[in-house]
């Protein structure tokens, strides 16, 4: 009597579902932490009132060429202010390290507002929207407002160091120009 040996055939296919289960799970996961952190941004908001007019103050914020004289934070500031170009700025964080970049104007509103937006790679990685606005205040004084609200994947990574090394820095602007304004 011959006897045949009979073999079950290997299957595969329930290692190879599970996996790309996995890898559909775990990109899931990627795409909900990606349009969570782009969602909600990191804000940083400092604000100052200052015994000089919005004019006086806006002088003094946008004499850029005296930076290095006086602006603990951006301590270089060149390209034209108009809205849609490109300036460059080099910014300096409390641990005197400096970092150059190119932001886009996307508001230059005299006496009012100066606002761009960086970014760092494609847009939604690490995105920064600055703004200085200028509120005008009774008796010819005014409020700045310093603010930058950070947005993409990469921020809730950089969230305490920003806090720590960029945030300080915005008061001392701050302050820097409202002593300038004051004695103008």
């Amino acid at each position: 009597m011959t006897t045949t040996a009979t073999t079950t055939p290997v299957r595969r296919r329930p290692a190879r579902r599970r996996l790309l289960l996995a890898l559909g799970a775990l990109l899931i996961l990627l795409i909900g932490y990606s349009v969570v952190a782009i969602a909600r941004p990191t804000v940083l908001h400092t604000e100052l009132e200052i015994d000089a007019t919005p004019d006086q103050v806006w002088t003094v914020l946008t004499d850029r060429e005296h930076y290095p004289d006086w602006n603990p934070f951006i301590i270089s500031s060149t390209g034209e202010l108009k809205a849609g170009t490109t300036i460059t700025n080099v910014l300096r964080d409390t641990n005197g390290k400096d970092t150059e970049f190119t932001p886009e104007l996307l508001a230059v509103e005299p006496g009012r507002e100066l606002r761009w937006i960086g970014k760092i790679g494609f847009g939604g990685v690490f995105d920064g929207e600055h703004a200085f606005r200028i509120e005008p205040l009774p008796n010819g004084r005014s409020k700045l407002v310093q603010e930058e609200v950070f947005r993409g994947v990469a921020v809730p990574f950089t969230a305490g160091m920003l806090r720590d090394t960029i945030e300080p820095q915005f008061h001392a602007m701050n302050q820097a120009i409202a002593t300038r304004a004051e004695q103008s």
